[in-house]
């Protein structure tokens, strides 16, 4: 599988805007945040902007490395940066919008507002199905040889949804939860149908107007925009530009920039009924399907509980990530303190949410994980060097360094830069080391499998993407790989019988940590999960105690104590796992 992608050192000078907002709030929180970012801007994990904000009040903002690296002109609190995905929640307050006005119905078939859109899944698919990525329209930007052959072509909204309105659902709407940038891309479309404006004209004057957010917009390259960032990626130690993208393909998914500045705005007015009356509002951050992690989505922001640094306590947030080409994005709202955390990076993979949990650790006084060294950025710098041996060999030479974090995520984006490079061969040993470090992860033996594939190395390919599937059933896309090889999948796909009994024995309740629970209950012989504030899932089962859900990429395993007890669970998702006691 491919790195998150949802749409897709070494500066010598920083330049800071320190900003105290509340003289409640201790200086030496403040300098333990500045520390934070600076190390992670040392470690070149982080390059771009940030504010936080406590009981509303700015506490922190300042400017990391470069907005462009060209020019040494430095990122500052006023940089503009395009928001990738930051961009729905935009969307989603427009389309709430035109609910209040009576508009538009959220439970009417979309065909009632786009009455060209095909029948067959137009009659079956809502505005609530598209705002929750619940639609089973299938993501065009998961399409690879879109991105590269098609995403710097312009299209109007009409022309590009033609791309993906034909092809065949997902899954019936409804059923589970399958990140969606198209189904973004269709409200962009509904929107300017209903009301006769563009997309951009109503974002100006249905939201930035009003809430004077004057730094942001929609994002049009011909446009000469004063302190707009550049985008970079990462390639080995330095940096490269990112490709070219035209703004027509994000559009109501990704297509706007902003500033930290501005998003404080926008943070303050959602706490007021300056856009909607309150009862549309909460409409707004209702939960309504789980998503990832410990989260659910509502309309346009994943909502659940975060973890507070590096403790076991956790606190309810309203946030969303951002990713495209050359840069990736988080904002993270906590209602309980009014606080919020804006990061906006512009050369891409900096691991926001981690930075993210460590400044709520500051800000709580918890403990929390100071940065480190990357594995993989050092093992990329010397292969590119000096080859693979000899980055195979640094490799075991730091792997178990205490001054360095071994990631899978980071690790396993490496590989996918060298099979970039057509250096596949090289990519597949990277792969291997991954699979050697993470061998409980399906998208490390999905990765090696894919390597295996492109150098044609069938069995080896096949052995692969069967453990990959083997450790997640719902890896629908490694059994197509396997049926493309010509693989015989019966086995993998059949039902696995568990015993009334067996299941009888896993009811009950799990603290995963405080304040967040799943419940187990059965219907039937039909086993279901409930996760604090989620609604209720199936899960099935794949062995005897290994269960896995079909609306999430998701596993729940039921460990036993030595008498034969179930004494607690284990959830594995997004390559972490979290176990929590049986309480009830």
């Amino acid at each position: 599988m491919k790195s998150n992608h949802p749409f897709f050192k070494n500066a010598l000078i920083i330049l800071f805007a320190l900003l105290m907002g509340t003289t409640s709030f201790s200086q030496s929180k403040v300098e333990q945040i500045d520390q934070l970012l600076s190390t992670y801007k040392e470690y070149g994990k982080f390059n771009g902007t940030v504010l936080v904000s406590d009981q509303g009040k700015v506490i922190y903002k300042k400017g990391f490395g470069m907005a462009n690296m060209e020019w040494d002109i430095p990122n500052k609190p006023n940089t503009k940066h395009r928001l990738g995905s930051i961009t729905k929640q935009f969307t989603a307050m427009l389309i709430l919008q035109l609910v209040v006005e009576g508009t538009i119905d959220l439970q009417e078939p979309i065909i009632t507002y786009l009455p060209d859109y095909p029948k067959a899944t137009g009659d079956i698919i809502t505005t609530h199905h598209l705002l929750t990525h619940t639609s089973g329209i299938p993501n065009y930007t998961a399409d690879s040889k879109f991105m590269e052959d098609e995403s710097r072509d312009p299209y109007t909204p009409s022309a590009f949804v033609k791309k993906f309105d034909e092809r065949e659902l997902d899954f019936a709407p409804g059923e589970k939860f399958n990140y969606s940038n198209s189904g973004y891309f269709l409200l962009g479309e509904l929107l300017e149908k209903l009301t006769g404006k563009t997309y951009e004209q109503l974002l100006h004057d249905k939201i930035f107007k009003p809430l004077q957010m004057n730094d942001t917009g929609y994002d049009n390259h011909k446009d000469i925009l004063k302190n707009r960032a550049t985008g970079y990626q990462k390639q080995g130690a330095g940096y490269i530009n990112s490709k070219y993208l035209d703004m027509s393909i994000p559009y109501a998914a990704g297509s706007m920039y902003s500033t930290v500045e501005d998003l404080y705005k926008w943070d303050q007015a959602l706490y007021t009924t300056t856009l909607l009356p309150k009862e549309y509002m909460t409409l707004y951050f209702k939960p309504y399907i789980p998503a990832f992690g410990n989260a659910q989505y509502a309309y346009g922001w994943g909502v659940g509980y975060d973890k507070i640094g590096s403790s076991k306590d956790s606190i309810y947030t309203i946030g969303h990530g951002g990713g495209i080409h050359g840069f990736n994005t988080n904002i993270s709202r906590a209602t309980s303190n009014k606080s919020l955390i804006v990061l906006l990076n512009n050369t891409s993979g900096a691991p926001l949410n981690s930075i993210t949990r460590a400044i709520r650790g500051i800000m709580h006084g918890k403990a929390y994980d100071m940065p480190k060294k990357s594995v993989a950025d050092d093992l990329f710098a010397v292969i590119e060097e000096k080859g693979i041996d000899a980055g195979i060999s640094f490799y075991n030479s730091i792997k178990d360094d205490e001054n360095y974090n071994l990631s899978e995520r980071e690790m396993n984006n490496i590989g996918y830069q060298l099979m970039g490079s057509n250096k596949t061969e090289e990519a597949s040993k990277v792969f291997q080391l991954n699979v050697d470090a993470f061998p409980t992860s399906s998208n490390a033996y999905d990765s090696l499998g894919e390597s295996y594939m492109k150098l044609g190395k069938k069995e080896l390919a096949i052995k692969n993407y069967r453990k990959s599937v083997e450790l997640n059933p719902n890896n629908q896309g490694g059994i197509e790989y396997l049926k493309k090889l010509g693989d015989d999948v019966s086995d993998l796909v059949k039902d696995v019988k568990v015993s009334d009994a067996i299941l009888e024995t896993y009811i009950g309740k799990y603290e995963l940590m405080p304040g967040f629970i799943i419940a187990i209950t059965k219907e039937g012989n039909q086993l279901k999960a409930q996760a604090t504030g989620q609604p209720i899932a199936d899960v099935f089962p794949k062995s005897e105690n290994e269960f896995y859900l079909k609306v999430v990429n998701a596993q729940l395993t039921f460990n036993k104590n030595e008498s034969g007890d179930v004494e607690s669970l284990t959830l594995l998702q997004g390559g972490r796992e979290t176990t929590g006691k049986q309480i009830d």
